[in-house]
This record gives C-alpha cells, structure tokens and sequence, in this order.
C-alpha cells in the first residue's frame, strides 16, 4: 500500500507517493537521492542515520517517512547552503574524519548541541555524540574538533 507525504526536507518540499512501511532514512536516501544520511545498524544504535526533524535528532532508521510529514528536517546536505559548515571544518582541521561513515551524523548530533551551547565542556560534547559510534577514530580528534567549531562562527 502506497501513501503521499509531504516531506519539507533542507528547506525544500517533497511531494513523494511511498510504500507505508518506509522509513525516513529510505525516503532520503533511495527517494530523494540524499545519500549523506547513512544506514548502518538499522536499529537505532550507531546513529549513522542522524538528522534533525524540527531541531531534534532523530535516528532516521526508526522513523517511518510519514511521521515526518510538514516537518523540518535537516540533513548533513543540508547544513550549510554557502560551502562547509565551520563545524564540518573543524572536523577535517583536526582529522576527525577517517572511514567518513559514522561522520554526517555525528557532525549533525554536534551542531544540534552547538546550537543549544556554543561553548560546550568536555562532558557535554561526549554526552551529545554518545549515540554516534566510530570504529576508526578513537573520539579524541573528534570531541577535540567539536570544541574547535564551538570558537567558530
């Protein structure tokens, strides 16, 4: 069974007829080709599949695209319309990028916090990333280059 939703994804509306059983992850990714978003777990644990739905983080893979519908979402393409974000910066300037796959969501996890704090302690930046798992870095760089964007603007 097919339904229409309305997805207000990156500042743009999406006018998708999708199977009912789809999630917001697979909207994205296999729907509107935005294929930042990575599914890794596909149950909510790693949070490769992070985005934001109206200002929240949300782990893509457990949301159906229907519970999305006329909310805001924001992906990592979306993060920033004039190049990189100061964020995405920080995370290449400190090699907190590795295999890359883990790095969208956590980038989103990250900015979500730094909205909310701007200048974050060492506690709060590892409690923001804490459902974001990374098999490559090891953390340090990459809660090191959360401190350096929250200096940026």
């Amino acid at each position: 069974m097919k339904i229409n939703v309305h997805l207000r994804v990156n500042g743009k509306d999406y006018a998708l007829s999708l199977p009912a059983r789809t999630t917001l992850l697979e909207a994205l990714r296999d729907y509107l080709g935005l294929t930042g978003t990575k599914e890794g777990c596909g149950k909510g644990e790693c949070g490769a599949c992070t985005v934001l739905v109206n200002g929240s983080v949300v782990n893509s893979c457990l949301m159906l695209a229907a519970q999305a519908e006329d909310k805001e979402v924001l992906t990592i393409e979306g993060l920033s319309e004039d190049g990189m974000d100061p964020l995405q910066e920080a995370f290449i300037d400190e090699g907190a990028v590795q295999c890359g796959f883990c790095t969208p969501g956590m980038v989103i996890s990250a900015k979500t916090l730094l909205m909310e704090n701007p200048d974050p302690s060492e506690e709060a930046i590892k409690e923001a990333i804490s459902g974001n798992l990374c098999r490559c870095t090891g953390y340090l760089k990459i809660i090191r280059a959360i401190k350096a964007a929250s200096g940026r603007k």
